[in-house]
């Protein structure tokens, strides 16, 4: 089971801000936004959460200072670190895991390395195909998208995950999965576990590390974003 974390709520219009630069190393999320679920996973795993504290955002409803005086570009994640915010899931994956103490997720073994490197940059023609799949034949452009996961599971047999062992490119694909996992089931009655074992392993086994179940998001308010977004693309009358 996880762990239970209270999650603080999430800043508003009218929400004060933090007090910012004052030292305090901080995270700036959504909890519904998978890009900055990335790098909560990530400072979670490394167990910072003394070290890096949680800002979440409302999105919906943003405070005009964190354009204004945190993030000009306003999307989350950002980082605000040693006087300077930085941006960009990707990237603060590996600047976390770079620059703060806790269990490396970064391998050493140079085939690793480079499958590493091959899938990160993969990631973003991933996620574009997963969101692509919103227009025309959900389910078949879906499945390109997560066959080309259950292949690059086979590349190492030291353990369920991308690279063997946990790593960040685990990090990297899991939000997306995630919610293409629930909003297809829903949808669609579509599971894209089934024919795929190695996928269906690799969901069961980031399901028992708590640093990624706590920052999954609500099922049935995720459906129902999806749903909503599929609907409009398909100018389907609900």
């Amino acid at each position: 089971m996880a762990s239970i974390t209270v999650r603080p709520p999430a800043l508003t219009s009218t929400s004060e801000p933090p007090p910012i630069f004052d030292g305090t190393t901080r995270l700036y999320i959504s909890y519904t936004c998978p890009f900055a679920q990335r790098a909560w996973i990530t400072r979670n795993y490394k167990g910072l959460q003394d070290k890096i504290e949680l800002v979440p955002i409302d999105l919906q409803n943003r405070p005009a200072w964190y354009k204004e005086k945190v993030y000009p570009e306003n999307k989350v994640p950002s980082l605000e670190h040693n006087g300077k915010v930085l941006g960009e899931s990707l990237d603060l994956v590996k600047y976390v895991d770079a620059n703060f103490e806790g269990t490396p997720l970064s391998p050493n073994d140079p085939a690793k390395k480079e499958f590493a490197e091959q899938l990160l940059s993969h990631s973003d023609t991933f996620v574009q195909e997963l969101f692509g799949s919103f227009k025309g034949d959900t389910v078949q452009k879906t499945s390109s998208a997560v066959d080309y996961l259950e292949n690059a599971l086979g590349r190492f047999d030291d353990g369920p995950f991308l690279l063997g062992q946990f790593s960040l490119v685990d990090i990297v694909y899991i939000p997306f999965v995630e919610r293409f996992q629930v909003f297809l089931a829903e949808l669609f009655k579509y599971n894209i576990t089934e024919g795929r074992p190695k996928l269906a392993t690799w969901i069961e086994e980031l399901n028992k590390i708590d640093a990624y179940t706590q920052t999954k998001v609500d099922p049935q308010a995720l459906v129902e974003t999806y749903k909503n977004r599929f609907l409009e693309l398909n100018k389907i009358d609900a």
